[in-house]
């Protein structure tokens, strides 16, 4: 996935001080990174990782 272009977007809950992923929406997915490790690695989900990543936090 291509993370070159991405918007990354985090939470309007979250302070300049918490711990806080980063979600950017790609055109064949979406992608999580560390707020404080903006170089660092990301994970990359296509839709239905997306789904179903999202679906397990619910039960959670």
């Amino acid at each position: 996935m291509d993370r070159s272009r991405a918007v990354w977007r985090k939470s309007s809950r979250s302070d300049a001080n918490s711990q806080c992923v980063e979600v950017a929406d790609l055109c064949d997915g979406v992608a999580v990174r560390d707020s404080k490790d903006k170089a660092g690695p990301a994970l990359a989900f296509d839709a239905r990782g997306w789904r179903a990543f999202i679906d397990s936090l619910k039960r959670s």
